[in-house]
């Protein structure tokens, strides 16, 4: 059975930034008790891709920078420089110790470099980097998290309130379930059914069910049967959180996102030539792209379209559609755009 493609980087960087004190709090707990929560703190991931822009050394997983204030005053502000790393790296170590520096020369601030290992190799715990020299020394430790650590402590995982708690489940029943789609389905159910079980706020449970729900990817089938199984939960709890707003929401973003590529598409295939995309074997889904925003730019233009202009415009070529698009904006009736055709 082939492997699940897994997609573990978006929904990191969105939980360590929804959830911060609570992602310090699970991971790095004495920083935590350091920091002065009590103040904004920001986080400066523009600033953050600048300082390392020439400094690729390898794959990163999730990567952020954070600006903020200790407690008990001393430094005004200092940063923290978090790594997320999904696998194994030669200089990982080596990397953090270049981006420390950059980022200490960048503001002139303390620095404090934290990495959270989610790989799968449990001997590889990267925690400094340095070198000496003439008496000379400059040395990087950083504190650094294994997530294969947990995978013993599933069950207290599961009864933590932390939201890193039920994450760091979630990401090792991903690992785990990488080629059994009916256990991944049964341990995503269990997540589910224990977010609805919490006392919390609607909006922290519709985040972590998204990042459980990217993270640990089903088939079209199963996830279908999971949806309904969350609709039953929530009828049963009186609770319309996932599954009717938000699950809309999802569905239509996934369209949207596909539409506006099928229109980006378009514009670059009508400024560079179509005949590559169909020269690619793209014909058919350009032709259906070009034909839905034809269709909906006629419907915006002069309302709802008869069924049969909708039919003529699905079985039209590439060519007569470019013509009918660049018609829209000047005709005054839907007619005229039509004409010798």
């Amino acid at each position: 059975m082939a492997t699940l493609r897994d997609d573990y980087d978006t929904p990191w960087k969105e939980a360590v930034e929804r959830y911060f004190s609570e992602f310090m709090g699970f991971y790095f707990s004495e920083a935590h008790a350091k920091i002065d929560w009590t103040k904004p703190y920001r986080f400066l991931n523009q600033e953050l891709a600048q300082v390392v822009q020439d400094a690729e050394l390898g794959k990163r997983l999730a990567d952020r920078l954070v600006e903020v204030g200790m407690v008990g005053g001393g430094e005004a502000w200092v940063y923290i420089h978090i790594e997320i790393q999904g696998q194994f790296e030669k200089d990982f170590a080596e990397r953090l110790f270049i981006y420390n520096y950059r980022i200490y020369d960048r503001y002139r601030c303390p620095v404090a470099t934290l990495a959270v290992l989610v790989d799968d190799d449990k001997n590889w715990r990267p925690d400094q980097f340095g070198y000496e020299l003439f008496g000379s020394r400059h040395y990087l430790e950083f504190p650094s998290v294994k997530l294969s650590d947990h995978q013993s402590r599933l069950d207290e995982l599961l009864a933590e309130p932390n939201p890193f708690a039920i994450i760091t489940a979630a990401h090792l029943f991903t690992r785990q379930t990488k080629a059994n789609v009916q256990q991944r389905y049964a341990l995503k159910w269990q997540l589910a059914r224990l977010l609805y079980e919490r006392d919390w706020d609607k909006q922290r449970i519709i985040d972590l069910y998204s990042f459980i729900d990217w993270l640990m990817k089903l088939p079209e089938e199963l996830n279908h049967q999971l949806w309904c199984d969350i609709e039953t939960l929530e009828r049963n709890k009186n609770m319309p959180y996932v599954t009717s707003v938000e699950r809309f929401g999802i569905e239509k973003g996934l369209k949207q996102g596909l539409q506006l590529g099928l229109e980006q598409g378009l514009e670059r295939g009508l400024k560079r030539g179509l005949e590559q995309g169909l020269e690619q074997g793209l014909e058919k889904g350009l032709r259906q792209g070009e034909a839905n925003v034809v269709i909906r730019q006629l419907t915006r233009r002069f309302g709802p379209l008869p069924q049969t202009i909708q039919d003529h415009l699905n079985q039209a070529t590439v060519e007569q559609l470019e013509l009918w698009a660049d018609r829209i904006l000047e005709a005054k009736t839907i007619e005229s755009i039509f004409d010798s055709h």
